[in-house]
């Protein structure tokens, strides 16, 4: 049974209200739940109300009670781009942006577009349509949101290519969770609803073993109600606007993508600004780090970008006073750095960096957040 945390109604409403772009985010915990099926569905409803609704970009995955949906419904065409001598079909923006329907339904939020194309990311193309004020209505799975992407990789065992920054789900107007129990989904993948029956063994052993499936659906269920959370609760939200955070990182890449990625979810859950603040000592000059260590930290800092952060770079070879000079020039209200490699004891009583960090946030009712 398939379950959803907002009615196509309230959507409706929603577009009739206001004239600027919407977003609808139909998510789910893996492929094969419904997200487009449930989509198509709400084009019907779209269009049942005289609303100029358009297909930009549907993938029914050769599903048969899917594709059924996509008849009666009006399409714009795929733009055909040509690329390592294969022909490839991508979504078409101008031609979405020049016939501007009051609703684009686009499927495959997390997809990367082919090179040649005018923004690297479909999420890209979506913004695009917003900014030119067509409403939106997407679909995404649970694990190509980019805080996630590390928990996910714990969960399936696989690195996850494709993401989307977690800003798109703070601008929608709706997200809906599309929910099926464990059982519910195997069984529609073995009855060959999801993926043909050639490739429903090998599933079983990857993506769709129950105790993935179990962690994915907890984490869908976790976001979503978040969402609704901070929508219902908008008192506490305007409270929480007063918050900044401030995310240290060094040129340690593993370390500093998960310091990135953590205080994200916690500004995302807060609503609020955050800032990524990398101190340059003259150890770490360009000409004294390898060159694998300058991209990575280029690549964080594109990260931190994607995901909403204000970026900034200083140099100065005192990094505990330059934290704290930034969290003051900024009113910082929590930090959020990585666990040093030391025993506890040794920390709290030797380590110059944190005893200086400890001292002067507690006069400035700043939080210290240790992230491991």
């Amino acid at each position: 049974m398939q379950k959803n945390t907002s009615s196509g109604t309230h959507f409706l409403e929603l577009l009739q209200k206001s004239k600027r772009g919407r977003l609808k985010i139909y998510l789910g915990m893996s492929a094969g739940v419904g997200k487009t099926y449930r989509m198509l569905q709400e084009a019907h409803v779209l269009l049942q109300h005289q609303i100029d609704v358009q297909i930009a970009y549907i993938e029914t995955h050769n599903r048969t009670e899917t594709e059924a949906l996509t008849a009666n419904l009006p399409i714009i065409s795929r733009k055909n781009i040509f690329h390592k001598g294969k022909e490839l079909e991508e979504l078409d923006l101008n031609a979405v942006l020049i016939r501007h329907p009051e609703v684009a339904i686009v499927d495959e939020l997390a997809h990367s577009n082919v090179p040649g194309t005018k923004n690297e990311k479909r999420w890209q193309d979506v913004i695009d349509l917003l900014d030119a004020g067509i409403s939106v209505i997407t679909a995404v799975n649970i694990q190509h949101l980019e805080s996630l992407s590390s928990i996910m990789q714990q969960i399936s065992g696989v690195k996850i290519t494709e993401t989307i920054p977690d800003q798109l789900f703070t601008i929608a107007d709706e997200i809906v969770n599309i929910d099926l129990s464990v059982d519910e989904l195997i069984d529609r993948l073995k009855a060959g609803k999801i993926y043909q029956a050639e490739k429903v063994p090998q599933a079983l052993d990857n993506f769709f073993k129950k105790e993935i499936i179990i962690q994915l659906r907890e984490q869908a269920l976790t976001t979503v109600a978040n969402y609704l959370d901070h929508k219902i609760n908008q008192n506490k939200l305007s409270k929480a606007k007063s918050e900044q955070f401030l995310a240290c990182i060094s040129s340690n890449h593993q370390t500093a993508q998960m310091i990135i990625r953590k205080t994200s979810r916690l500004a995302n859950f807060y609503r609020s600004a955050w800032i990524v603040l990398y101190v340059q000592t003259e150890n770490e000059h360009t000409h004294k780090i390898r060159l694998d260590k300058q991209r990575h930290l280029i690549n964080n800092f594109k990260l931190a970008t994607e995901l909403g952060a204000e970026v900034m770079k200083v140099k100065n070879n005192d990094i505990a006073q330059t934290i704290l000079d930034i969290a003051h020039e900024k009113k910082i209200t929590t930090l959020c750095i990585g666990q040093p490699h030391l025993h506890w004891l040794k920390l709290l009583t030797g380590n110059q960096f944190i005893n200086k960090l400890l001292k002067n946030i507690a006069n400035r009712g700043i939080d210290l957040v240790i992230l491991s």
